[in-house]
């Protein structure tokens, strides 16, 4: 699809968008958009292909289901995110590292979030970066949302590549990790994305119980800490508790 389609595509999405009605006739679109109303119409039907818009009965043209999804998981990572801002501040305020916000997509968690600190040596995710839900703390309590088999197809899929010799490559012994970790709340990463760094991490669930992120806190190894578990574990209590998840 050319540059141009695609403008073309954002004029009458935005031309749709801005009806009081909510819908609009072809002609109406044709003629706020400018567009000749063959190119109009071959446009909004491939954007109701797609399910970007939709055409009733009557051939109006509304916002489709597929955009208005979409919306809806941009507005929720944002709100997220504003949530999670203040607390993670009192986090890394508490103790004195890196704290991260992530989000699963797919096989992997994406770092959407961070609070860091002014020390010297310190570890740094780079918001929009990504890892491999195995080697990394938060990643393991959301395998763990699934069931055996949804794991053992992570495994089969992904191929559980090696990060450090610490990595668990092995499924069976990365299903006990992952038991063990849904079991006490928590998971840790034990260097096994990156050598130095250690991990503690909890999961934030919303208003309908559904992990929708995880919190973690990231430091040098020599400098974690056991007592870190229940300030993490809070942490993610209260994000919980912002999204409307009551246990």
């Amino acid at each position: 699809m050319s540059i141009q389609v695609l403008e073309r595509a954002n004029q009458l999405l935005d031309s749709i968008a801005n009806q009081e009605e909510e819908s609009a006739t072809l002609k109406i679109l044709s003629a706020e958009t400018g567009l000749h109303p063959s190119t109009a119409f071959r446009i909004l039907s491939s954007l109701s292909d797609i399910g970007f818009v939709q055409r009733d009965a009557a051939g109006r043209y509304s916002l489709g289901i597929k955009l208005r999804q979409l919306g809806c998981r941009v507005r929720a990572s944002a709100d997220i995110r504003t949530e999670a801002k203040p607390i993670m501040e009192w986090l890394r305020d508490k103790v004195g590292e890196t704290v991260n916000l992530t989000v699963r997509e797919g096989a992997e968690v994406v770092y959407v979030e961070r609070a860091t600190t002014t020390r010297m040596m310190r570890v740094e995710q780079v918001i929009g970066s990504r890892a491999p839900l195995h080697v990394t703390a938060v990643g393991k309590l959301m395998l763990g949302e699934g069931d055996d088999d949804e794991i053992t197809e992570y495994a089969e899929r992904a191929g559980l590549p090696e990060y450090t010799r610490h990595t668990l490559t092995e499924l069976a012994s990365l299903k006990r990790e992952i038991e063990q970790s849904r079991a006490r709340g928590y998971a840790l990463d034990n260097e096994e994305a990156e050598l130095g760094v250690g991990c503690i991490g909890v999961l934030v669930r919303d208003i309908s119980g559904n992990a929708v992120a995880g919190l973690s806190i990231s430091a040098p190894i020599e400098r974690r800490k056991e007592e870190w578990i229940q300030l993490v574990q809070e942490a993610g209590r209260r994000l919980s508790e912002r999204l409307g998840y009551t246990n």
